[in-house]
């Protein structure tokens, strides 16, 4: 009896030889090679700077490349313009949303297409997609409205209108509860079953392992390794990445002492109309200690950060640094007084992106690090500055004189992480400090906060990524709908009660606070 073949290897939907493109003194890619069959999931994986973002805008056709070429589906395909690549059948869900909140879904959905159908007939095919996919969907709620999955679902069905082959995603679950991760995920499998092939970012390598079934990693623009992530730990996957062991932070001893940080009663309305208001905050935080807040996006962590930045000045003992009021003080003087603040959004707010690296050292360093003296910018010491935050945080940048908007995301982040940092705060609040970092980066700025604390001040890490508030922090508070949880101890904290403080329960008993002589 003759043993039957297997059939052949589907041929592959995309084929990238030869993609080179490089930048005023930085090759971002380097004779990358890979290929995606149709119907696969596909990890692109990479430290930052390793070159990802280059490569999908090429895909996406966003930038030309120097050298190389691409087929898809056998054809020479070479994207001059996104409007191109989507005709061609590729597609993208970017990691920053582009949604208008005053409009509603199906009105967002037209403005992302090339020849919108009337929007009654579009909210129709808009329920038909989102069903059949497990995305429910309203085509008539303002966007506004709408929680950060159901933003990502907006995203997803708008690509999935354009029918397409290939379906890029970058960093997509980086503001989605696990409830909403285990949504999507079915969802790509869904879309990767009808034979959409997938080309997935991430830097949460656990859910790589879990989704994907092959993987290109990039490490200095150049592909280092082939594999499938499923038959490797997440550790494997990112010393691929960077080439060296990743280690775990090292988390100092609960403190004991005065809080140096304290908020009390603090309540603020919403500062515009899809805002969130505040409402009786209170934590407290001794030198030495990190209290992590968690949330779902949208709960109040950019208000909160606000308040306690100054931004939003309030009343002057609902804050307190060493016991000295400082609710009322502008950002400059709170940073003055030894409070440090990172937001979470890096591009606009944390850094300005057409200033170079030297000139955003100024926004927040300029008292601190005596930048400025007698209204006189002192250039060489603030580009010195810069050099350090480089130097110290490992930023891939050519130089100090390189605009912000030049560095790649995880870059820009570790620079502005850097700037607070190096300025030895008494207090430092910070929003997301690892988001859309690579393992190693975020390995580096949890350190950093670790060793920060363990000098002595008090941090406030405020983060949608659970692991990492578990890893960082010696207690933790939930953030629901402007109004914060008593924080718990850490330790001894179940996946249960850390869901139900998620979910709103406010009236939750901290665990020993009263003890501790701090407030809860």
């Amino acid at each position: 009896m003759t043993a039957t073949a297997a059939p052949p290897p589907p041929a592959p939907l995309l084929e990238v030889e030869g993609i080179t493109k490089a930048y005023p003194g930085v090759l971002a890619n380097s004779d990358i090679a890979f290929a995606i069959r149709p119907g696969a999931v596909h990890a692109l994986l990479g430290e930052n700077g390793a070159g990802k973002s280059t490569l999908v805008k090429i895909v996406y056709g966003l930038v030309r490349p120097d050298a190389g070429r691409m087929r898809l589906l056998g054809a020479p395909y070479a994207p001059a313009s996104p409007a191109a690549a989507r005709a061609a059948g590729v597609a993208m869900v970017f990691q920053h949303f582009s949604l208008f909140e005053a409009l509603t879904v199906a009105e967002n959905v037209a403005l992302g297409m090339e020849r919108p159908p009337p929007l009654r007939r579009l909210a129709g095919r808009i329920r038909a997609v989102s069903a059949a996919y497990g995305l429910p969907l309203d085509p008539d709620r303002p966007v506004a409205d709408l929680s950060a999955g159901e933003r990502q679902r907006v995203e997803i069905v708008r690509c999935l209108l354009q029918e397409p082959r290939l379906l890029i995603m970058d960093e997509p679950t980086s503001v989605l509860t696990p409830q909403e991760v285990e949504i999507l995920f079915g969802t790509l499998r869904r879309i990767a079953a009808d034979g959409t092939a997938i080309l997935y970012i991430s830097h949460k390598l656990e859910e790589i392992i879990l989704l994907c079934e092959s993987a290109t990693i990039l490490r200095g623009g150049r592909v280092v390794a082939g594999c499938d992530p499923r038959r490797r730990s997440a550790r494997e996957l990112a010393e691929l990445m960077v080439g060296r062991i990743v280690q775990p932070p090292a988390r100092a001893a609960a403190p004991a002492g005065a809080p140096v940080l304290e908020v009390a009663g603090l309540s603020l309305p919403a500062a515009w109309p899809h805002g969130r208001a505040l409402h009786d905050v209170r934590l407290a935080v001794r030198g030495g200690e990190i209290l992590g807040i968690g949330g779902v996006a949208g709960n109040g962590q950019d208000e909160l950060l606000a308040a306690l930045s100054g931004e939003r000045p309030g009343p002057a003992a609902a804050v307190r640094l060493d016991g000295r009021p400082i609710g009322a003080l502008a950002p400059a003087a709170r940073r003055m007084a030894g409070l440090a603040t990172a937001p979470e959004e890096r591009l606009g707010h944390a850094a300005a992106p057409d200033m170079t690296l030297t000139e955003n050292t100024l926004l927040t360093a300029a008292g601190r690090e005596r930048l400025v003296r007698h209204g006189l910018v002192g250039w060489r010491r603030a580009q010195g500055f810069a050099a350090r935050i480089i130097a110290a945080f490992d930023v891939r940048t050519p130089g100090t004189e390189v605009a912000a908007r030049a560095l790649s995301g995880g870059n820009l982040q570790k620079f502005v992480i850097g700037r607070e940092i190096l300025q030895r705060p008494r207090a430092l609040v910070v929003n997301q400090p690892t988001w859309g970092v690579d393992a190693a980066a975020a390995a580096a700025i949890r350190q950093a906060l670790a060793d920060l604390a363990g000098a002595g001040a008090a941090v406030v890490v405020i983060s949608q990524d659970l692991d990492e508030l578990m890893e960082l922090a010696h207690r933790f508070a939930a953030l629901n709908e402007g109004r914060l949880t008593p924080a718990r101890p850490v330790e001894g904290l179940t996946v249960r009660e850390i869901g139900l403080m998620l979910g709103g329960a406010h009236g939750m008993q901290a665990a020993r606070p009263a003890a501790e002589g701090v407030p809860a």
